[in-house]
C-alpha cells in the first residue's frame, strides 16, 4: 500500500483511531457488523470511517456481491405443507385415478396449478376416454409409478430455515452453478421465491496501518461542533477539534424539480393565458360526429379508417341539437345554404354515432364554439390525442396536442400568423416561417416551421381559418382562426432528444441531469 502518509496519520480523528486500533489488535478480516459492535460505532459510521482509512492507506476493503433467496408468503405455505403437485400426487395415489374435475374440486383455485405441474414434472398423465366428436371426453389423471427428483421442494425447505445464500444452497442440494438455475428459475416465475443481492465488505488493516498502531495511538475526545455553551464557559480551550477536509467533494444531491416535459406544457399554458386566452377541457372519448363530421371531414376520408383511428366498437346518440345535425348533414350532401357543393352522396348519421378516442382536440374547441357562437372567443386546449401510429423515434400512438381558436369580428389571416409567431418566439424559436398547407376544415391553411441550426427547418404544426362549411352549421357568423400544434416534436427539440419515447419514460438518471430551462 506504499509508505505512511505522516500528515494524514497525524490528522486521524478519534473515530478513525478507534477503528484502526480494533483492526490492529484483533487482526484478520472484519465484517461491518462485528466491527461496529467492537468499536461501539454504528454500522454506517464505521463503514464510512473504514473508507476514510482506506483512502489514507491504513486499511483495505474487499467487496463481494452475494446472491440470496427468500420465500414469498405462498412459498412459505408450500415449504411447510408441500407443493400443490405433491399434494395432488398423494391424492391420486390414494384414489388410483381421478378425473380432472375431481382434482379441481379437491384443490379449488390451485387445482389447475397442481395439474399443470403434475404434467410438466411427468408425475402423471392424462388419458382421454370417449370418441364422440361433439362431446367433451372424460379426462382421467393417472399417477406414474416413478417419481422424478424433488429438488425444488428441497430448496424451499432450505430457504425456509433461513439458509438462502446461493452458495450454501448449491452445497446442500449438490448442484453446480449452471445446474441450480434450472430449479430456481421456475420457483421464481411461480412467485414462490424472490432473489436479491447485497454487497459484503471485508475490512482488514494494511502494513502501513499496523505500523501506526505499533507506534501507539492515543485517543482524545474531540469537539465536532462549537456550541454557544462551549464559547460561554471557555471549555473549548485546550481541547482538540475534529478536522474537516473542506476540499473533499460533497455528496451529490438532486433537488426536486418539475419534469422537463411538464415544464414545457406549463410554459405553453402561461403564454396563451398571458395573451388573453382561456383553457378548456373535454372528454377523451368523442363521437365521430364531433371528431370528423362537424369539421367537414367526408365520411369516406382515409383518416377515418380503422388503420388511422381507435374506434371503440360502440355507438351512442349524437350529443347535438337536431337542427345542428341536420345542418351538418345538408352541408356534407350539397353545401347547405352556402355556395358550396359539399361532398355529395348520402351523409349517414350512424357513422357519426360511432365512438372513438379523439384524434385531435379540435373536437373540443369546435364543440365549445358551437355553444358560444357570439364573439369574442379566445380559447385553447392542451391534452392527449390518439392515432394508430407505428411506434418509432418520432411517432407514438398517444401524444399531446395544443389546439386553439380565436373568433371575433374582423380578425384576419394576418392576425393568425402574428399570433403563432409570437407564441413560437416566446418558446425560444426566433426563426419562423409559414408554408401554404392543406387541411379539410381550414382555408387558407399554413404549416408552421422553425429553424434549428443543427437540423434545418422543422414543421411543428398546422393552422388556418375555419371554412364556412365548418362554422355555418354551428351558427357562427364571424371568422375563426384555428391551429393545432404538435407538442412532442417541439419538446424533443427544446430538450435535445432524438426519440419522442424518452419524454414518457421514467429514466431517473435523465430526469436528474436534465437542465431546468428558463424561458424569457
Amino acid at each position: 500500500m506504499g509508505g505512511i502518509n505522516t500528515k494524514a496519520t497525524a490528522e486521524l480523528t478519534a473515530t478513525e483511531k478507534r477503528v484502526l486500533l480494533a483492526l490492529g489488535e484483533e487482526g484478520g478480516e472484519w465484517n461491518q457488523k462485528p466491527l461496529s459492535e467492537k468499536t461501539g460505532i454504528n454500522e454506517d459510521a464505521v463503514m464510512q470511517t473504514a473508507f476514510m482509512l482506506a483512502e489514507k492507506g491504513l486499511c483495505e476493503i474487499k467487496e463481494e456481491k452475494k446472491v440470496y433467496y427468500r420465500l414469498t408468503e405462498e412459498g412459505k405455505e408450500y415449504a411447510e405443507k408441500g407443493l400443490p403437485e405433491r399434494r395432488a400426487r398423494d391424492f391420486l395415489i390414494d384414489r388410483k385415478e381421478a378425473t380432472v374435475e375431481d382434482l379441481k374440486n379437491a384443490f379449488g383455485v390451485r387445482g389447475n396449478i397442481a395439474i399443470n405441474w403434475l404434467l410438466k414434472k411427468k408425475w402423471a398423465r392424462i388419458e382421454k376416454r370417449g370418441e364422440e366428436r361433439f362431446l367433451m371426453p372424460t379426462a382421467i389423471v393417472q399417477v406414474h409409478d416413478e417419481l422424478s427428483s424433488g429438488i425444488d421442494e428441497e430448496i424451499l425447505k432450505i430457504v425456509n430455515k433461513g439458509e438462502g445464500e446461493r452458495e450454501l444452497l448449491m452445497e446442500q442440494v449438490k448442484l453446480k452453478e449452471g445446474e441450480i438455475n434450472g430449479y430456481l428459475a421456475p420457483l421464481i416465475s411461480r412467485g414462490l421465491l424472490e432473489e436479491y443481492s447485497c454487497v459484503e465488505r471485508k475490512i482488514s488493516i494494511t502494513e502501513a496501518g499496523q505500523e501506526v498502531v505499533s507506534r501507539g495511538i492515543s485517543i482524545e475526545e474531540e469537539i465536532a461542533q462549537l456550541t454557544p455553551e462551549l464559547i460561554r464557559t471557555g471549555s473549548w480551550r485546550g481541547r482538540k477539534f475534529k478536522i474537516y477536509d473542506v476540499n473533499l467533494p460533497s455528496k451529490e444531491t438532486f433537488a426536486a424539480k418539475i419534469h422537463p416535459y411538464q415544464r414545457i406544457l406549463d410554459r405553453m399554458r402561461r403564454i396563451f393565458t398571458e395573451m388573453g386566452f382561456a383553457e378548456i377541457k373535454g372528454e377523451l372519448v368523442q363521437s365521430a360526429f364531433w371528431n370528423f363530421d362537424a369539421l367537414f371531414v367526408p365520411q369516406d376520408h382515409p383518416a377515418r379508417e380503422m388503420q388511422d383511428t381507435f374506434y371503440l366498437g360502440v355507438r351512442k346518440p349524437i350529443e347535438a341539437s337536431k337542427k345542428l345535425i341536420k345542418n351538418v348533414k345538408q352541408m356534407h350532401e350539397h353545401g347547405g345554404s352556402l355556395n358550396s357543393t359539399g361532398w355529395g352522396g348520402e351523409w349517414r348519421s350512424e357513422l357519426g354515432e360511432e365512438l372513438l378516442l379523439r384524434t385531435h382536440t379540435t373536437a373540443i374547441t369546435l364543440s365549445y364554439l358551437a355553444s358560444h357562437p357570439e364573439p369574442p372567443v379566445k380559447v385553447f386546449c392542451i391534452d392527449r390525442v390518439y392515432r394508430r401510429e407505428t411506434i418509432d423515434p418520432t411517432h407514438i400512438p398517444e401524444f399531446d396536442q395544443l389546439e386553439g381558436i380565436v373568433m371575433d369580428k374582423d380578425v384576419t389571416f394576418s392576425n393568425l400568423l402574428g399570433l403563432l409567431a409570437t407564441f413560437y418566439r416566446k418558446m425560444g424559436f426566433p426563426a419562423i416561417r409559414f408554408r401554404p398547407g392543406y387541411f379539410p376544415y381550414t382555408e387558407p391553411s399554413v404549416e408552421v416551421e422553425v429553424y434549428m441550426p443543427e437540423r434545418g427547418w422543422l414543421e411543428l404544426g398546422g393552422a388556418g381559418v375555419f371554412r364556412e362549411e365548418v362554422t355555418n352549421p354551428i351558427g357562427v357568423k364571424y371568422p375563426v382562426l384555428a391551429w393545432g400544434l404538435g407538442i412532442g416534436r417541439l419538446a424533443m427539440i427544446s430538450l435535445g432528444l432524438t426519440d419522442i419515447r424518452d419524454l414518457y419514460q421514467s429514466d431517473i438518471d435523465w430526469l436528474r441531469k436534465a437542465q431546468v430551462q428558463v424561458f424569457r
